[in-house]
């Protein structure tokens, strides 16, 4: 007998796909993912959805009135992805998705108890200009940059006043784990990256910009932060930052990536990953008969983010970019994982799926 069902939407992303795996873990849990495409390997109930289509939502929320937590990790991101992050389409499209799913689910669903909402740091507007050292939850917000974070917010808050549901708003920063296909995840774009310097020699030149200070978070942990928040009383209608726990620039990590594609780390060659061809992953591919698919279909728009994290072209050194979690290890979540461990442990599961090539 389980004792909640959770619907994960945006099943096949990053933060919902990791999700799938927590949840699915869990002998008390029944677990429904909600995506236009089929997780790989998921073999429990999949909704394929387009959270665009209002009346599509509507009919598909009438079946899904056992749901007592909603995982809402769905994401619309414009080709060119960082320009498109101002961009009115974009803002409009993720708010209505969030409207078309959450308002008939809290209808059909009598039992709902919890929904997670994921934001980031562009909350605090890290991608129009320095952040204030550490960013904090409720003090270091840009609410006059429009952002999708505040439309889907304010509907949210909105949406639970008065009824029995709570809520919870977490902000990771660099998100890395496993997804195909997606937006913004590193191990393919730098996995593909690797495997084509590979082909002319043993060193992996870094391809980024002068260095900032960051944070990163591997989903695996974040997926145990929306476990924790959906059953915590301290997370009740709260706001929290989400990081591994350290910090790190990526020329210091640069030697652990190289390492664990079987490499040695190289000095800094700017070099945009968007430059790679269709062509030459192609013959990667075929030469030592991979799993994953072409280019497009394998890192998405992730290329363009590697070399925005990466800050390619940008020759002075970047302000830090780091945010406080001291709120969230005082509501009682506490994980941590070593960013280096955290970048070895992804590249070898590439690995081991024949993702990408054998290190």
């Amino acid at each position: 007998m389980t004792t909640k069902t959770v619907l994960v939407a945006g099943a096949t992303g990053l933060v919902g796909y990791a999700a799938l795996k927590q949840f699915g873990g869990d002998p008390d849990c029944t677990v429904i993912a909600l995506s236009r495409r089929r997780p790989p390997g998921f073999d429990g109930r999949h909704i394929p959805l387009d959270l665009t289509d209002g009346e599509a939502c509507a009919a598909a929320s009438a079946t899904l009135r056992d749901v007592t937590h909603l995982v809402y990790a769905a994401l619309f991101e414009l080709p060119g992805l960082v320009d498109g992050w101002r961009d009115r389409e974009q803002i409009d499209t993720n708010d209505r998705m969030l409207r078309n799913l959450l308002t008939p689910l809290m209808w059909h669903a009598a039992g709902l108890r919890h929904v997670t909402l994921l934001q980031g740091t562009k909350a605090y507007g890290v991608h129009v200009r320095p952040l204030a050292v550490p960013a904090r939850e409720g003090r270091s917000e840009m609410r006059e940059q429009p952002n999708f974070y505040w439309a889907q917010e304010d509907f949210l808050r909105g949406a639970q006043r008065g009824r029995d549901w709570s809520f919870t708003i977490l902000r990771p920063v660099l998100i890395v784990g496993e997804a195909i296909g997606g937006a913004m995840n590193l191990i393919p774009a730098l996995g593909v990256y690797a495997a084509v310097m590979k082909e002319r020699g043993p060193v992996l030149p870094y391809p980024g910009g002068a260095a900032r200070v960051s944070q990163a978070v591997d989903a695996d942990l974040l997926a145990r932060a929306i476990a924790w928040a959906g059953e915590a009383p301290a997370a009740r209608n709260e706001t929290f930052n989400v990081t591994n726990g350290d910090v790190f620039t990526w020329p210091n990590v640069w030697s652990a990536i190289a390492e664990a594609c079987g490499m040695r780390p190289g000095p800094a060659e700017p070099f945009s990953l968007r430059a790679i061809t269709s062509a030459e992953w192609e013959r990667i591919r075929q030469r030592h008969a991979l799993a994953s698919p072409p280019l497009a279909e394998f890192v998405g728009l992730s290329m363009e983010y590697a070399d925005y994290q990466m800050r390619f072209g940008q020759r002075e050194p970047g302000r830090p970019a780091i945010v406080s979690t001291i709120k969230i290890m005082q509501a009682g979540f506490h994980d941590v994982i070593d960013t280096e461990t955290m970048f070895r442990t992804w590249f070898s599961l590439f690995q081991r799926k024949r993702l990408l090539p054998p290190a």
